[in-house]
């Protein structure tokens, strides 16, 4: 079983790693070391999508990012992501977001973008094991007032159980938006922000305190006051150290004193946790206040 999920993980760091180029299932065959046949049967069982599929949704979003972020010519991101013509890619870019690129450009909505989990994920998330306590970095920042749009849960109090209530798909939703942050944030509400019958746990993006675009559909926009918060960074992690990354900060936040330095935590703003990325270690951020 953990060959087979290994074999996996390696044939979607490939797709990452490669997602410019033509990527064949003899590719990914010899990075599987299983036989194209079998590589293409075990890609689908374990992530659900064809490796064409797969590549193809892929490519799609990370198109709709650049076209989103960066001054450039439809055909130029055609051009670089490998699509086989003009034609072919804006079919699939409306069959996939219900808008032509050139429409996207000019004006930016949100999408549900596909960001791919890694297969080993599920499999560390049963296994995972205690590890020493490594090196955690805290730095104080300040954050002004701001709005944020979210996606409320039910009875979510973490990542899986949000996920199984609201869908892992949000986050790419939420990758589309601009964020004045750069990236989606998840949160633990106090409980003035919650609604009846919502979670605590909640994801969603940082947007400008005068922001008064349009609120898609099941969201909400909450606005946070200023606040001091204490980031605690943990060291790059390895894929099958995933859990145990998030484990040591999270165990460094329980241990920190604050009042030795004259603080102590800030009820009223949000704490927050940021996408655990493997190159930058994963990260919390604690609102915290003077005594």
């Amino acid at each position: 079983m953990k060959d087979k999920i290994i074999a996996v993980q390696r044939m979607q760091d490939y797709i990452e790693n490669h997602i410019n180029e033509n990527i064949t299932l003899a590719d990914l065959s010899k990075i599987s070391l299983f036989s194209p046949w079998y590589s293409h049967r075990l890609f689908k069982e374990y992530t659900n999508y064809t490796p064409a599929d797969y590549i193809r949704r892929l490519k799609l979003s990370k198109s709709a990012l650049k076209l989103r972020d960066e001054n450039c010519k439809i055909i130029d991101v055609e051009f670089e992501l490998g699509f086989q013509s003009a034609d072919g890619y804006q079919r699939a870019f409306f069959r996939e977001f219900g808008c032509n690129p050139s429409e996207y450009a000019k004006n930016p909505i949100p999408l549900h973008l596909f960001i791919p989990y890694g297969v080993i994920y599920n499999e560390i998330r049963k296994e995972h094991k205690k590890m020493d306590v490594k090196n955690i970095f805290i730095q104080l920042i300040h954050k002004p007032k701001r709005k944020v749009m979210i996606k409320r849960g039910v009875k979510a109090t973490e990542y899986f159980g949000y996920c199984e209530e609201v869908g892992c798909d949000i986050w790419g939703f939420l990758t589309s938006i601009p964020s004045i942050s750069g990236e989606p944030v998840c949160l633990w509400l106090p409980l003035e922000y919650c609604k009846p019958n919502t979670s605590e746990y909640v994801q969603g993006v940082e947007v400008p305190v005068d922001f008064e675009g349009e609120i898609p559909t099941g969201f909400d926009l909450i606005q946070l006051p200023e606040c001091d918060y204490l980031v605690f960074q943990g060291e790059p992690f390895e894929e099958k150290d995933y859990c145990q990354a998030i484990e040591e900060v999270q165990e460094s936040i329980k241990k920190y004193n604050l009042k030795m330095w004259g603080y102590e935590y800030d009820k009223n703003n949000p704490r927050v946790q940021l996408e655990p990325i493997r190159a930058r270690g994963y990260i919390e951020m604690i609102p915290i206040k003077l005594v």
